[in-house]
C-alpha cells in the first residue's frame, strides 16, 4: 500500500489559465464608442494571450460593434453609459453589452432594401455558425445585457459532400 498524502490533482485542472478572467469597462453611450469598445476588446485578448481563432475572432468583433452600436442608437436616452464585460474561459469567451434602458429587442431579418435593423439577426447568425449562443438578461437596474457566448475555435465541421 502507497504511503504518503494522496495525489494531487494535475494543476491545470485546479488552476484557471493565464489568460482566463472577467473585464468590465463603460463608456459613454456615443458612436465613438463603438470603435472603442471594439479595440478595447481586440487589445485585451491579445494582451492576455488568448489564443483565438482569427475567424472567431472577426466574429467577436463585429459581435462587439453590432451590440454597442444598438446600445448607443436605441438606449441612450435612458443610459448615457453602457457597459462592456469580457468574460474568458478556458476554451471560450463571452462578451455582454449592458445599458438601463428596459427595452428588450428583438433580431428581426430586414428586406434587402432596408438601411438598418439587421444588427441582433447579425449576431445571433454569427454566434450560432460559431457553435456558440447569445441572449438577452434583465438586469436589476431594469436595463438589460445581451449577451454572445463563442468557443475560441471554431468547431469541426465536415468536409462538403461531393455528389
Amino acid at each position: 500500500m502507497p504511503s504518503g498524502p494522496p495525489a494531487e490533482p494535475p494543476e491545470e485542472l485546479t488552476s484557471p489559465l493565464a489568460y482566463e478572467g472577467v473585464w468590465r469597462f463603460t463608456a459613454p453611450a456615443l458612436d465613438a464608442s463603438v470603435p472603442l469598445a471594439r479595440h478595447a476588446v481586440r487589445d485585451l485578448l491579445a494582451e492576455q494571450r488568448v489564443p483565438v481563432a482569427a475567424d472567431i475572432m472577426d466574429g467577436l468583433l463585429l459581435i462587439v460593434s453590432e451590440l454597442v452600436t444598438n446600445a448607443v442608437r436605441h438606449a441612450a436616452l435612458l443610459s448615457p453609459q453602457i457597459a462592456v464585460q469580457l468574460t474568458i474561459g478556458a476554451n471560450w469567451l463571452a462578451v455582454a453589452v449592458e445599458d438601463s434602458h428596459p427595452y428588450r429587442p428583438k433580431a428581426l431579418e430586414a428586406d434587402q432594401g432596408d438601411v438598418g435593423g439587421r444588427g441582433l439577426w447579425l449576431v445571433k447568425t454569427v454566434t450560432a455558425e460559431a457553435g456558440g449562443k447569445c441572449g438577452v438578461e434583465l438586469m436589476a437596474n431594469g436595463g438589460k445585457a445581451i449577451w454572445a457566448e463563442l468557443p475560441l475555435t471554431p468547431l469541426a465541421t465536415s468536409p462538403p459532400t461531393v455528389r
